[in-house]
């Protein structure tokens, strides 16, 4: 599934069904969800330690850092999208709304 054809919904129902089929869903507090988030960043943030800009591109682009990247984005959203389940909020609501703010704080 590719992010052109793959709805915001699509994503939140997989993660829903995945926590529900393990019996997840008790732990799944928006507490535990956001603390849960922060650790991912975290991972996703160790390739680039250290690393310049372009280097950090290129780790993005190289086979042997790719897939480990790619694999702690996905944590991160399958995060995201617990949360939006979980805390009822809607994801491109309080994205575009949010996008609005930045326009008015950040005019171009």
């Amino acid at each position: 599934m590719a992010d052109a054809t793959t709805t915001v919904e699509a994503l939140k129902h997989a993660v829903a069904a995945f926590a529900a089929a393990r019996q997840w869903e008790p732990f799944h507090t928006p507490k535990n969800i956001a603390m849960a988030l922060a650790c991912e960043v975290g991972e996703l943030l160790e390739p680039f330690r250290w690393l310049t800009g372009d280097e950090s591109y290129a780790a993005c682009q190289n086979p042997a850092t790719r897939e480990a990247i790619a694999d702690e984005l996905a944590d991160c959203v399958n995060l995201l999208m617990l949360f939006s389940v979980h805390s009822g909020i809607d994801v491109s609501e309080a994205f575009f709304a949010k996008i609005a703010k930045n326009a008015v704080k950040y005019p171009g």
